[in-house]
């Protein structure tokens, strides 16, 4: 994002999903980017694949929305969910925590999933939804290994936003990550990729099977 750019960020006490919450709001412009929308609790959370994705009081869930024009001038959209969700996993690395981003847009500790995001389009705003396991978590997955509120966090993840880090910057230290967990599988709307198969392009896309494959979500 811009430098100098503010989110205006609201709280809700509990919302079906944060991300179908601030889309409704951007289509009918009572809320206009930049802006931040987060609650305590969600009951039907948009997840991947599909998924919901239900929180708790103490695990942080927010959408924002950011104007196109705001973003890195080097960033593809396609790999946004990627661009977003390496300023959370740094945040919580600052911090202590082991976590890895498992392409393209997935927080994991250890062989547990923690977070995710999706990542979608709304006219010319750009809006990612972002879910971390702070306090608990459904049976098989995990939570993050650092004491940080759900506050803490997102005031933090904004703070990191600020700094505008250029796609080009965040590449270079992801593509290095990316070469630790060639052993596991992603899945895209089609199919499964073999990361020991794939190369990683510096748009952030997969060279697989002959065929180039970006982030859906």
């Amino acid at each position: 994002m811009g430098q100098g750019l503010r989110l205006q960020t609201y709280w809700l006490e509990s919302v079906d999903s944060t991300q179908k919450y601030l889309l409704n709001a951007l289509r009918s412009t009572e809320l206009l980017p930049p802006v931040c929308i987060a609650a305590k609790r969600q009951h039907s959370g948009m997840g991947s694949r599909g998924n919901s994705w239900i929180s708790v009081p103490g695990n942080l869930f927010f959408s924002i929305a950011v104007a196109r024009e705001r973003l890195p001038f080097d960033l593809k959209l396609e790999s946004a969910s990627i661009y977003f969700m390496y300023q959370m996993q740094r945040v919580l690395k600052e911090r202590g925590s082991k976590v890895w981003l498992k392409w393209p847009n997935d927080l994991y500790l250890e062989e547990l999933k923690v977070g995710g995001c999706i990542t979608t389009l709304a006219g010319d705003a750009v809006v990612c939804g972002i879910g971390v396991n702070l306090a608990s978590a459904p049976e098989g997955f995990g939570v993050v290994d650092v004491d940080c509120g759900p506050d803490e966090l997102l005031e933090a993840y904004q703070e990191k936003l600020l700094q505008y880090i250029l796609w080009k910057q965040v590449f270079i230290k992801y593509q290095l990550e990316f070469e630790f967990y060639r052993g596991h599988k992603a899945y895209t709307k089609d199919n499964k990729i073999l990361f020991a198969d794939a190369v990683m392009m510096e748009d952030g896309s997969l060279m697989s099977q002959g065929g180039r494959i970006y982030s859906q979500r």
